[in-house]
C-alpha cells in the first residue's frame, strides 16, 4: 500500500469507528483528543513528514485548543509573512490610507514654459501604472498628471521630468534574499516610486539544437537604456526553464545566464527592473511629447541626491531640488489600502508587502531602510498586543529564509487583529480555497466548508504553510478556529504532501 493510501486509510479511521489511545510524544503538552488531534497523531509518522520540521496551533476565540503539535517551533513562513504585513498595515495605517503622488516644479512658468524640471514624486505607491485590477489604468494616469499642467499652463518644459523616488530611503532589496531571487519579478525591490510593479517582461524562445544561444527579446516596459548579455544557451529535453537575470540599480546593465530547454514552447519571462522611477520618468515624458508638450532634457531620475539623466551614459547633474521647496501642481492617490492589501494576500504579491513594511518605517521611524522598518513594525505588533517576542522579522513578503516565526505566534497575531478596527477589511483581504494561492486547496470539499476559510498559503522551496480562520457553521465569534499549520524541510514533492494538508484542514473544518 502506498504512503497516499496509508494516511487516507489512518484518516478514515481517525474519523470513524477506531478509538486511538495515542500518546502525544514526550515534552510535548497533552491537548485535548479531538478527531484533529488524533488525525495528527497519526500523520506525524507517515515518511513525508516523519523527517520534517513541522507544526500546527488551532485555538477557538474562545480559548479552547482543537489541535497542537510543536506549536512553538519557529520556522519559514514563506508568505504567510504577509498575514503579519498587511495586518500590521491596516491596523497602524488604517483601511483606507492612500498613497499619494505629486506633480511638482522647480522653476517658474513663463509664457507657458517650465524654465526647469517637473518631478514625479512618489509617495510609496505601489500601485503606479500597475496593470491588476485595483490601480488606475496607465493612461488615465498620464492624463490627470498632464492635467495638472495644462491648469498651470504649461505648454513646453525646458528642463527634464525626474522621476523621484527619494520617500524610501536605502537599498531597494533586503539583503538577506538570495542572489537568484533578485532578478525575479517575486525579488524585485523599489524606491518611492515605481512602474509596472518593476516588473520587465521578456519573450525567450529556445534554439533549434541544444547548446544553441536563447532568443530572448525585452518587450514592456520598453528600457532602451539598459544593456543585457545573453550568458544562456538553449538545454536538453526535459531540462525545464533555468534562466535568472542578474542586474542591479547601480549601472544599466544585465546579464541573463541559465539554460531553456529544447522542447519548451516560447514564453514569457518576468525579470525585475531596477529602475522603476526612471521608467515612470520616461513614459510619461513620452505621453507629454506625443500630447504636444516637448520636453527638452528628456527622462531623469534621483540617485544618492542627484539628478541621473542620459542614464545608458550615467551622467549625473546637480543636486535635486528639495521636494518641500517644489511648486506642488497636483496630486494623486493610490486605491485604498484594503483593496492593494487584498491584491497582496490573494496574489501573494511581494513587491506590494514590502512596500508595506517600508512604509511602516518610513512613516513610524521616518525611515523605509528595512533596519527602521522591522523596528517600526514590531512597534505596531506590541500596541496590536502582539509582541514579536522570539520571533525574528527580516522583510515583509517572506521571501527571506531568515523569517522565523512559530504556528503559536501567528495564532496570536490572527487572534489579535480580531480586536483590531482593520479586521473585517484585513478577513475579507485572505483568499478562500478556489481562489488566488488556494485556487487547489480543498477541491472536494463543499463551497459550504470551503466559504468559511480565510486564509493564506506560503511557500517556497522545502516550506508550505497555511495560517487563517475558520467561520463556524454556527454560534458566535468566540467558536471561530484560529489556526497555523506549517511544514519545512520537506523533501517529498508537493503532491505528497498537499492531501495531507487538505486532510488536515477537512478536520478542523468539521470541529466547529
Amino acid at each position: 500500500m502506498t504512503a497516499l493510501r496509508t494516511l487516507a486509510a489512518g484518516f478514515l479511521l481517525a474519523a470513524s469507528i477506531i478509538s486511538l489511545d495515542a500518546q502525544v510524544p514526550a515534552g510535548r503538552p497533552a491537548a485535548p483528543k479531538t478527531r484533529t488531534q488524533r488525525y495528527l497523531e497519526i500523520v506525524s509518522g507517515n515518511e513525508v513528514l516523519s523527517n520534517a520540521a513541522w507544526g500546527i496551533l488551532a485555538v477557538t476565540m474562545k480559548g479552547d485548543t482543537v489541535a497542537a503539535w510543536n506549536p512553538g517551533m519557529r520556522m519559514i513562513p514563506a508568505s504567510n509573512m504577509k498575514l503579519i504585513t498587511t495586518g500590521a498595515a491596516m491596523h497602524a495605517l488604517g483601511a483606507d490610507f492612500k498613497y499619494e503622488t505629486r506633480i511638482c516644479c522647480d522653476g517658474p512658468v513663463e509664457d507657458g514654459v517650465l524654465k526647469g524640471d517637473l518631478y514625479i514624486v512618489g509617495g510609496g505607491d505601489p500601485t503606479t501604472a500597475s496593470d491588476d485590477s485595483v490601480a488606475v489604468p496607465r493612461m488615465k494616469l498620464w492624463e490627470q498628471w498632464k492635467g495638472f499642467l495644462d491648469k498651470a499652463g504649461i505648454k513646453k518644459i525646458a528642463g527634464r521630468v525626474i522621476g523621484d523616488g527619494r520617500y524610501f530611503d536605502g537599498p531597494i532589496e533586503n539583503d538577506t534574499w538570495e542572489s537568484q531571487d533578485l532578478g525575479t519579478d517575486y525579488g524585485t525591490g523599489g524606491d518611492g516610486l515605481c512602474f509596472y510593479r518593476n516588473v520587465q517582461e521578456v519573450k525567450v524562445s529556445a534554439g533549434a539544437s541544444p547548446g544553441d544561444e536563447v532568443k530572448v527579446s525585452p518587450s514592456f516596459p520598453d528600457t532602451p537604456w539598459m544593456v543585457y548579455k545573453l550568458s544562456c544557451r538553449t538545454g536538453p529535453k526535459g531540462t525545464g526553464d533555468n534562466l535568472y537575470l542578474f542586474n542591479s540599480d547601480v549601472f544599466p546593465y544585465a546579464e541573463i545566464r541559465g539554460t531553456f530547454a529544447v522542447d519548451r514552447k516560447p514564453k514569457t519571462e518576468y525579470f525585475s527592473n531596477k529602475f522603476g522611477a526612471y521608467t515612470c520618468a520616461s513614459y510619461f515624458c513620452n505621453y507629454l511629447r506625443t500630447h504636444g508638450i516637448p520636453v527638452e532634457g528628456g527622462a531623469a531620475d534621483v540617485r544618492m541626491g542627484r539628478i541621473r539623466s542620459e542614464l545608458t551614459n550615467l551622467s549625473y547633474g546637480r543636486y535635486a531640488a528639495k521636494v518641500d521647496g517644489m511648486q506642488v501642481l497636483g496630486r494623486t492617490y493610490s486605491p485604498p489600502l484594503w483593496k492593494i492589501a487584498r491584491e497582496t494576500n490573494h496574489r501573494s504579491d511581494n513587491f506590494y508587502a514590502e512596500t508595506m513594511l517600508r512604509t511602516l518605517g518610513r512613516r513610524g521611524r521616518h525611515s523605509a531602510c528595512y533596519d527602521s522598518s522591522r523596528v517600526a513594525v514590531r512597534e505596531v505588533l506590541a500596541g496590536l498586543g502582539a509582541p514579536a517576542d522570539g520571533v525574528r522579522i527580516e522583510d515583509g513578503s517572506g521571501l527571506s529564509r531568515k523569517n522565523y516565526i512559530s504556528p503559536s505566534y501567528l495564532v496570536g497575531f490572527l487572534r489579535a487583529m480580531m480586536d483590531s478596527p482593520a479586521f473585517e477589511e484585513y478577513a475579507w483581504s485572505l483568499p478562500q480555497p478556489g481562489t488566488g494561492t488556494l485556487a487547489s486547496r480543498l477541491k472536494d470539499q463543499p463551497e459550504d466548508v470551503k466559504g468559511r476559510f480565510h486564509m493564506k498559503s506560503g511557500s517556497m522551496n522545502g516550506v508550505l504553510c497555511y495560517s487563517g480562520y475558520l467561520e463556524p457553521r454556527k454560534g458566535s465569534r468566540d467558536e471561530t478556529i484560529v489556526f497555523s499549520l506549517m511544514t519545512n524541510n520537506v523533501i517529498a514533492p508537493t503532491r505528497d504532501l498537499t492531501p495531507i494538508i487538505d486532510m488536515i484542514l477537512s478536520s478542523l473544518a468539521s470541529e466547529n
